[in-house]
């Protein structure tokens, strides 16, 4: 039997679906009833595989219902979909041709499965995006604080940054018994805080950010954060590698992780010291720290062992 790949296009009230090869397509509402609907086609039809793009929510409720069903469902990045689309020459874009778009992608690509993340873990995960908002916002208001020639303006602003420092204990209270109260994620962070230079906020952002860490080899995990060099070359011609895409908030947390630990971490110190040596960039050196971190974390969960020095 052939194998079937659907793609579906998530919408505020609608989900376009488009099955391959067959080529069928239909739409159901992005309701409880719709939901049901679409679980029942799928499992008649036996689908081998399903995506769904990560769309900043709307998927989410799409994807909790497939993946509890038992299908199996895949979160794919719309970035990559719509590069496949322009690589077919598929310039217009509306709900069905997207769902098209997304079944071909898969059915070309075959992304492996991955598990969905449960309540606990979505919960987690907006915590600590919550936390940097709030974060990010007070920096904000404290520049605009600094710029503000205005006495009332001044007032405002201090009352609304006030607000804000009030409100981060609260949310930083949330997460930390989230984490504690759980003995998997408890066991994970107290690993990870062994490591010189990572306190319980970037452990938890990694249990939030990165719930793969402890799973995947290190080049995919360093592929998944953004650190893994990509070569750029043509015949003769070689340009610098460089890194990108992966989890930006992510990347930036283990780069300031990395400014810990060539301070604080004797090895990685060196590390970094003998790469200056080597004539390579601060920038770059630094980036490989962040790297090495990251590697030194995901080998530590995977063994289950805390941070050792020799």
């Amino acid at each position: 039997m052939d194998a079937i790949y659907v793609g579906i296009d998530v919408s505020k009230e609608r989900l376009d679906v488009h099955v391959r090869p067959s080529g069928e397509a239909f739409v159901v509402a992005r309701d409880g009833k719709g939901l049901e609907d679409l679980v029942d086609r799928l499992r008649t039809a036996s689908a081998t595989l399903i995506a769904v793009e990560a769309t900043g929510g709307f998927e989410t409720i799409v994807a909790a219902a497939l993946a509890g069903a038992g299908l199996p469902l895949v979160v794919v990045n719309p970035a990559q979909v719509r590069h496949f689309a322009q690589a077919l020459g598929k310039r217009a874009k509306t709900d069905p041709i997207d769902a098209g778009v997304i079944a071909r992608f898969i059915e070309a690509v075959r992304p492996a499965l991955r598990p969905v993340p449960d309540e606990q873990a979505r919960l987690l995960a907006e915590l600590v995006a919550r936390r940097r908002q709030i974060i990010e916002m007070i920096v904000a208001e404290r520049q605009r604080e600094k710029r503000a020639a205005n006495v009332r303006v001044r007032k405002s602003l201090t009352r609304i940054i006030k607000t804000l420092e009030k409100e981060l204990p609260e949310v930083d209270g949330e997460i930390d018994t989230l984490v504690r109260g759980s003995p998997v994620w408890r066991e994970k962070e107290d690993l990870l805080v062994s490591f010189p230079g990572i306190g319980n906020t970037l452990a938890r952002t990694l249990l939030a950010e990165m719930p793969e860490l402890g799973t995947l080899s290190r080049r995919e995990i360093a592929s998944l954060a953004g650190l893994a060099p990509f070569t750029r070359q043509s015949g003769r011609w070689r340009g610098k590698s460089m890194i990108g895409g992966g989890r930006a908030p992510l990347r930036a947390a283990l780069f300031m992780a990395a400014l810990s630990a060539i301070r604080c971490n004797p090895i990685l110190k060196r590390f970094y010291r003998r790469l200056l040596s080597a004539g390579k960039a601060k920038m770059v050196a630094l980036i490989a720290v962040a790297r090495k971190i990251l590697t030194i974390l995901n080998a530590m969960l995977r063994d289950r062992k805390q941070w050792q020095p020799a």
